[in-house]
């Protein structure tokens, strides 16, 4: 009896001893392991894992010197996606009139629901074909008289080379269309410039002294000898800095104003790739219009769930059909609105983009009445009640940088992190952020530091709060007769990639409004109201 525990008790060391073996081999090399495993990184895909029901750590305070690491982590993981590309001359370019378009399997009938391949060969302006990839494609199908449209899918083997594929969503005739916005030249130059300064915006601070005011340079970083007010949030280390008035003390500040600086981190030759001939030009000019078909009428459509919260997106994640969007996971219902926000109270935290879902709330529901916050200006805080229903919409602006040519206030400016730290939350409270177009002009240091911020905030209150619903409304495209190096939407889809890959382990909704609004071709930083509409629409759908 005691020769077999003997036994027993060997066994069980030996079984350790392997045990402990196996698992610090599995760790010494869990870093090779990965590196064999990872896919090759493309622009046009990058690879996210949606969890629909993450686990929240059980302490989400994160310190500052945790969150360096996290912004040198994501910019890595985006400068591997955008390699330099430097060239000599502006013949080398990928140029959209020499690259070639060719339909994969062409056929003579094309069904509903078929999926269209298109074969992009890149050559540049001296018809030589590109070996590389990297090129800022925008790809779209569309119907102008049945007001329908949807996004078309790129992938890039980075070799000069794409498949871009689209959904035939719809019955009748369809236009295909490919815009090189930029080419992979273009891409490089813009990524390089815009993380080299700070200043391509300069802001002017105003200061109270009695009746008079005293203007002086304000921005995020500041180059200057003199006397600096910094305005430092200490807890997430974010700062603005204005030139400190003589004899007026920093608390003085209170309204603010910015215009575009004369200042260019791109060569002569570099911001020709950005007159606005050679942004969004067209790949597919020479292919005609298709006739897509019901075709097999005896085939079911599969019924579609009600779109709710935290169901996984996909690319393309929907199509426009008679100015209405239309998800390819899920269907979107026709939901009351003001049946929808009865008890609500609704926090829209960012941009003017979402300061539009506030102006159209207030137009579709008339009892709503608007409450004098005694400010003045666009950038005015705004808040909408309906006391019989207990329907409240708030509109905040997004802190620092806030670009502007009239005079807003920044007695009250305050960063969102801020805000949700505020708000108790629960299931009748919902938060919608969106930010991004402010972001543009400056180093994508500054947009992660944001986002990360209010991510870390975001897990505080639904730790506190697990039952409050917060969505995330991804930036809108814009015109492309802009700025390009302070605003071109490739800063914006850089943005959009890295806040998708920021929250992806938070229970959030996500309204991809950079989706819909390719697929409704709308190129406007604020769409139309039949846009917003359908904005909104995803947002009745989540809550209701």
């Amino acid at each position: 009896m005691t020769m077999r525990i003997a036994n027993h008790k060997s066994l069980l060391v030996l079984l350790f001893i392997i045990a402990s073996w196996i698992t610090f081999a599995v760790i010494q090399n869990s870093t090779k392991l990965w590196t064999v495993l990872r896919l090759p990184l493309s622009l046009h895909h990058w690879n996210f894992i949606m969890k629909t029901h993450p686990e929240l750590p059980l302490n989400p305070v994160v310190s500052p010197t945790e969150t360096e690491p996290r912004i040198r982590r994501i910019t890595e993981k985006l400068d591997q996606l955008i390699p330099p590309r430097p060239f000599t001359n502006v013949s080398s370019t990928t140029s959209a009139t020499h690259s070639r378009a060719s339909l994969l399997s062409p056929r003579d009938t094309h069904c509903r629901g078929d999926r269209l391949d298109v074969l992009l060969e890149m050559r540049d302006r001296l018809g030589r074909r590109k070996e590389y990839g990297g090129d800022f494609l925008r790809a779209r199908v569309s119907s102008p008289a049945l007001k329908a449209g949807a996004s078309g899918k790129v992938t890039d083997f980075n070799n000069g080379t794409y498949l871009v594929s689209f959904t035939l969503f719809w019955e009748g005739r369809v236009s295909l269309s490919v815009l090189l916005i930029h080419p992979s030249e273009g891409v490089s130059a813009l990524w390089r410039a815009r993380n080299q300064g700070y200043d391509r915006v300069i802001f002017t601070g105003h200061f109270n002294r009695g009746t008079a005011q005293v203007n002086t340079d304000c921005a995020l970083v500041l180059n200057s000898s003199a006397e600096l007010c910094e305005y430092l949030d200490t807890r997430d280390q974010e700062a603005f800095y204005c030139v400190k008035p003589p004899h007026i003390p920093c608390a003085a500040l209170s309204h603010m104003h910015s215009k575009n600086k004369d200042v260019s981190y791109l060569s002569k030759q570099e911001r020709s790739l950005f007159e606005r001939s050679n942004v969004g030009v067209e790949m597919m000019a020479k292919f005609n219009a298709i006739t897509v078909s019901k075709c097999n009428s005896e085939k079911t459509v599969p019924v579609k769930r009600q779109c709710k919260f935290g169901m996984a997106s996909t690319i393309p994640s929907g199509h426009v059909w008679k100015d209405t969007w239309n998800p390819v996971s899920c269907s979107l219902a026709a939901i009351e609105m003001k049946e929808c926000l009865r008890g609500k109270f609704i926090y829209l935290l960012g941009d003017s983009t979402i300061r539009q879902w506030m102006e159209y709330f207030k137009s579709s529901i008339n009892t709503l009445k608007s409450v004098d916050l005694h400010e003045s200006g666009k950038f005015q805080k705004q808040l909408a009640v309906d006391l019989n229903e207990n329907i409240n919409i708030q509109w905040q602006k997004h802190g620092y940088p806030l670009i502007g040519s009239l005079t807003y206030s920044v007695k009250e400016i305050e960063y969102i992190a801020q805000v949700i730290d505020r708000i108790g939350g629960e299931k009748n409270t919902i938060i919608v952020i969106s930010l991004g177009q402010h972001f543009r002009p400056f180093p994508i240091d500054v947009f992660i530091r944001r986002a990360l911020n209010i991510h870390d905030a975001v897990q505080r209150l639904l730790l506190r709060s697990p039952d409050t619903v917060v969505i995330i409304k991804a930036e809108n495209i814009r015109e492309m007769n802009v700025d390009m190096e302070r605003f071109s939407d490739f800063h914006g889809y850089i943005q959009y990639l890295a806040l998708k890959d920021i929250f992806q382990d938070l229970n959030v909704g996500i309204i991809d409004a950079w989706d819909i609004t390719i697929a409704y071709g709308t190129n406007n930083v604020h769409p139309p109201q039949s846009v917003v509409r359908n904005q909104i629409n995803i947002l009745l759908n989540f809550i209701c």
